[in-house]
């Protein structure tokens, strides 16, 4: 039998990415199992549907650091204790800094990212791609680098930019789309 590649997921909120991914772990042949959910949020929702699940959870909280370094020394020390082939960025609300990306294997971290980058980096994706008239909108699952949604794109799924959308409603029609392209990514991962 194949090994399965061993996931950290990150989460910052209600964790609906990390959702998708472990109910793709669940089948018998996907590729890959959450070794461990991971939160800067002590208060993340997601939190309590891991617990549920069984997965082991670790919080370590970015308010409770003086600076970026110690918060992301103390991640990293964390995830010593799991042998983790692939970190997961599933609505994890901070950007890594180029030396914690630098202490893991190259594409070893992705990232879902609501755009078909590179258009639209950063914040407030789905209002800009509307602004500027586009008819496609979307998500990409993509490497980390130490440039924000920067990395090279594993894959995108695409939802078209509907007259009446709103970045409410263009939000809703993205996210069933992220759900399905996360567990994809990671299957494409573990297959190359």
């Amino acid at each position: 039998m194949m090994k399965k590649l061993k996931l950290a997921v990150f989460i910052s909120g209600r964790g609906s990415n990390m959702r998708s991914i472990v109910q793709a772990c669940a089948e018998a042949d996907f590729p890959a199992e959450v070794s461990v959910v991971v939160s800067n949020n002590p208060d993340a929702a997601g939190l309590d549907f891991a617990k549920e699940n069984g997965l082991a959870c670790v919080v370590v909280d970015h308010k409770s650091f003086h600076g970026k370094a110690a918060f992301e020394n103390a991640i990293y020390d964390a995830l010593q204790d799991y042998d983790i082939d692939l970190i997961c960025l599933a609505g994890f609300m901070r950007i890594l800094s180029a030396d914690f990306i630098a202490r893991w294997p190259a594409n070893s971290i992705i990232n879902i990212h609501p755009s078909l980058l590179p258009d639209y980096k950063g914040l407030d994706t789905h209002q800009r791609a509307i602004d500027d008239g586009r008819d496609q909108g979307g998500c990409s699952v993509h490497y980390v680098t130490p440039e924000v949604d920067g990395g090279d794109v594993i894959l995108q799924r695409v939802v078209p930019i509907l007259p009446d959308d709103d970045a409410d409603s263009l939000a809703e029609r993205v996210l069933p789309e992220e759900h399905i392209a996360y567990p994809e990514a990671i299957r494409l991962i573990a297959a190359s």
